[in-house]
């Protein structure tokens, strides 16, 4: 036989009520903490993923065409050998 408590009731009415306020207050920190990091990184001018994949692409197809440069004879017929002057000299030693 079940008997009804109005004092049980309340107490589970009041309990559904701050399990409902406690998630709805969890929600409500979440969204604050979503838009302060939000604006944090906005302040900071952080870089979008896709403009950093676009830039990383640029960056190695520059690297491949340096590296071609690098290895064409025109640009290294022109470059100067270590330790001689431009028309060609060997300079003297610090040891005379």
């Amino acid at each position: 036989m079940q008997t009804r408590n109005p004092f049980l009731d309340e107490l589970a009415k009041m309990s559904t009520s701050a399990m409902g306020l406690a998630q709805a207050a969890g929600e409500e920190a979440k969204a604050a903490l979503r838009a302060q990091t939000d604006r944090v990184a906005a302040e900071m001018d952080l870089v979008r993923r896709d403009e950093f994949d676009v830039l990383k692409a640029e960056i190695a197809a520059l690297r491949a065409e340096v590296a071609t440069l690098k290895g064409s004879p025109a640009i290294t017929a022109k470059k100067p050998q270590k330790g001689t002057s431009t028309d060609g000299t060997r300079l003297p030693d610090a040891a005379g």
